[in-house]
């Protein structure tokens, strides 16, 4: 009726319809939120009844009557109860706020009941992070590729939801910068694409989702406001409920857990395949991060020994990969870890592969589910009997080449690149060049061996010293040939190098080493006088003094009085073509020829590596392999120091040896001492460098322990006699060394070297 005062009947129905539609939905909405808490404290209830041993009436009781002790509700009670026994992330992130810990637990306990990701959105939304200021959250799941496809949303609408749908790979989004860092970032409001924007405009977070060490997907949260930085314990609720998340993606990881269709289907396809394939599964270790793969499957082409090292590396089923293949550690083992964390697929071409009897191979890795595909394929024959020669030319130390003279094209093989000391995608050195990287000492013989080859064009060979750009000097022996065409016309020069450096060294060894069957006292006298020989021929003056570069050098020696107690004390002051001056003693372990060829052999392998440069630590450091590679491993004990005259720096290292006694203004002290093992006791022995700064008038003394071991004092009592003995005034530096010799009564009747250095 026109102008009545209340709505037309129709208009009323709809009104009292859409009210009652509203009014259902809270009582659904409260249901479930009661359902969510019933099923919290149900979950308590239960524990306590397991721990307790009671029934679950008892349980139900002692929870209320522990809520009305605190003065707390149930609710709080029980994620209290769960908290205490999960020891869980979730648990950690609500432990110092009992809000929290309520609100976190019902979020896991709606999470983990709902049918699907959607649901478990809206409930993350709800219970945990609408109390925390939050409007809108996005659950992403990866595909392989990196591409991100919106498994569950709330609080945007289903219109933005379906724009959103897919992210394919390469585009910059929020979401898609935390899967690509693997990290949590907190979002200002910037320009970046995201969802919900710009209506949604705000700050927001983003965090990767990971289970078993797989990167699943990533949790978006938005809130209508910029936000500043959130305290860590915001942070850890967020990765809690990231955590809970990813159970919403992907069932429990569990090594032992049941073939699924999906796996069974990833074995089959493995069977098919015409090349070598494993089928793979992450091993986790206590914080849940891969430790290891274990094999699921190998198919027929790996059983029947093709392409891999059967032998070497026994791979079966439930085998563990590093513990059955350790060369999978070297490169694979971190690929492995990259496609099973992102789910991007991996595949190279002629890549190192140490379970192939080439060491190199075509690699595929893709992941399917919580599996990785391992598939790789080897070379053909050729490249299979390539590889076995590689083999016998590592084994020899043997690497070989061509130089192509009509194009100039270099071709090394991989053992020669190893042998030079650089990588494989490094130019290799052309033949002619050869003398910019050897010893200059060599440099007549190899002159002598390019000019055979390159202008005789015959055949040669020579032997020489190959410096690595890493510092380590090789002994190599080089041969090479030319390659003549039908009609005669030069077109290659073909050869090898092969490392001799144990040879060389066992020649050494030969050349130092007297015959040992001389027992007779005639026999031993010469060699005793021999040996003495030797020493005063190659040590310098006793007496003599230096006078260059700022220094005032004197040194003293002092031979054992019985000839057949000659040992190897050495010592050595020389100006270097770099300006600057090596000091050293030494003492070689052992009396007689061999004590005292072994001093020639150090002193002159020192003097001669001093001059490559290097500090004195790292001329320690091949001096010990000098000691090691000698025979009857000789021992020795050495202080080696190089002065810079420009800066007055002493930087200095110690092998075993008692370190130098620094002199000043009437006081002296040894210097700090450094670590450094015995010379010859340990291939790779390490050794530490020491740095002291001189001033004008300082002297610095450096002694063997002949000068002051007694049998009768301990060592450390005999260097504190030799401090006070040193620290008495001397008109002259020769005087202070003669004091030093006379004062310093040892009575082991050893050798004894001894060098003074005054700072003019």
């Amino acid at each position: 009726m026109t102008g009545h005062p209340y709505p037309a009947p129709d208009e009323r129905g709809l009104e009292l319809l859409v009210a009652t539609v509203e009014r259902l939905r809270r009582e659904a909405e409260r249901a479930r939120r009661e359902a969510d808490d019933r099923a919290l404290i149900e979950l308590a209830t239960g524990v306590l009844v397991e721990r307790l041993g009671c029934g679950p009436a008892q349980a139900a009781g002692q929870l209320a009557t522990l809520a009305a002790k605190a003065g707390v509700s149930r609710l709080e009670v029980a994620a209290d109860v769960l908290r205490a026994v999960a020891g869980d992330r979730i648990g950690a992130a609500g432990a110092a706020d009992p809000e929290a810990a309520v609100r976190l637990r019902v979020a896991e306990s709606a999470a983990l009941g709902a049918p699907d990701t959607q649901t478990a959105a809206a409930g993350l939304l709800e219970h945990a992070l609408a109390p925390l200021g939050a409007t809108a959250v996005a659950v992403w799941a990866t595909e392989p590729g990196g591409a991100l496809i919106l498994a569950g949303y709330a609080g945007f609408t289903d219109e933005e939801a379906r724009r959103w749908r897919h992210v394919p790979p390469g585009v910059l989004t929020p979401a898609g910068r935390s899967l690509t860092e693997r990290r949590m970032i907190w979002h200002p409001d910037s320009s970046l694409p995201a969802i919900g924007r710009p209506a949604s405009a705000g700050g927001r977070v983003t965090v990767p989702m990971t289970a078993a060490g797989r990167q699943l997907g990533v949790l978006e949260i938005c809130w209508p406001h910029d936000l500043p930085p959130r305290p860590p314990r915001i942070e850890r609720q967020i990765e809690a409920l990231a955590e809970l998340c990813a159970h919403t993606l992907d069932a429990p990881y569990a090594a032992h857990a049941p073939a699924t269709p999906a796996q069974t289907e990833i074995v089959d396809l493995a069977d098919t395949l015409p090349d070598p394939a494993l089928v793979l599964r992450a091993h986790p270790d206590a914080e849940g991060e891969p430790a290891d793969f274990l094999v699921r499957h190998v198919n027929e082409r790996i059983t029947a020994g093709d392409g891999l090292l059967l032998e070497a590396y026994p791979l079966v089923p439930g085998a563990r990969l590093l513990e059955a293949c350790p060369p999978a550690a070297e490169g694979l083992f971190a690929r492995l870890e990259h496609v099973h964390a992102t789910g991007e697929p991996f595949r190279a071409e002629r890549m190192p592969f140490g379970l192939t009897t080439t060491g190199v191979a075509d690699v595929s890795i893709t992941r399917h589910g919580d599996s990785l595909l391992l598939v790789w394929r080897e070379h053909d024959e050729d490249a299979r009997l390539a590889g076995l020669l590689e083999h016998a030319q590592r084994l020899g130390r043997i690497g070989g080449f061509e130089e192509n003279a009509l194009t100039g094209q270099i071709t090394w093989n991989a053992q020669l690149y190893s042998l030079y000391g650089l990588a494989p995608g490094d130019p290799p050195i052309p033949l002619e060049r050869l003398r910019d990287h050897a010893h200059p000492d060599d440099e007549v013989a190899l002159g002598r061996f390019l000019r055979t080859v390159l202008h005789h064009r015959r055949f040669a060979a020579t032997a020489f010293r190959l410096q690595r750009p890493d510092g380590v000097a090789r002994h190599m022996r080089v041969v090479a040939e030319p390659v003549f065409g039908p009609d005669g016309r030069l077109m290659a020069v073909r050869g090898a190098y092969q490392d001799i450096s144990s040879q060389h060294w066992t020649e050494v060894a030969l050349a130092v080493t007297r015959d040992q069957l001389a027992h007779t006292e005639e026999q031993s006298a010469a060699r005793d006088r021999l040996a003495l020989q030797l020493q005063q021929a190659i040590m310098p003056p006793s007496h003599g003094r230096i006078d260059s570069l700022g220094l005032r050098i004197a040194v003293r020696y002092r031979p054992a009085q019985k000839e057949h107690l000659v040992g190897g004390d050495w010592y050595d002051a020389v100006a270097l073509p770099s300006r600057q001056v090596l000091l050293s003693v030494g003492d070689v372990a052992g009396h007689g020829v061999e004590a005292a060829t072994g001093m020639v052999v150090l002193r002159n392998a020192l003097r001669g590596l001093a001059a490559t440069g290097a500090g004195p630590a790292q001329l320690l450091s091949w001096l010990n392999q000098v000691a090691h590679h000698l025979a009857d491993r000789m021992t020795a004990t050495a202080v080696c120091g190089l002065y810079d005259p420009p800066t007055r720096t002493l930087r200095w290292a110690r092998a075993g040896h008692l370190p130098p006694i620094l002199l000043r203004e009437g006081d002296g002290a040894e210097l700090a001492l450094v670590k450094g093992p015995l010379l010859g006791a340990f291939t790779d022995a390490r050794y530490e460098e020491g740095q002291v700064q001189v001033q004008a008038g300082d002297t610095l003394l450096m002694y063997t322990d002949g000068l002051i071991e007694r049998r009768d004092h301990n060592l450390r009592h005999a260097q504190d006699r030799l401090l006070d003995i040193a620290r008495r005034p001397a008109a002259t530096l020769d005087h202070r060394l003669d004091d030093l010799l006379t004062h310093c009564n040892s009575d082991t009747d050893d050798d004894t070297c001894l060098i003074g250095v005054h700072v003019t």
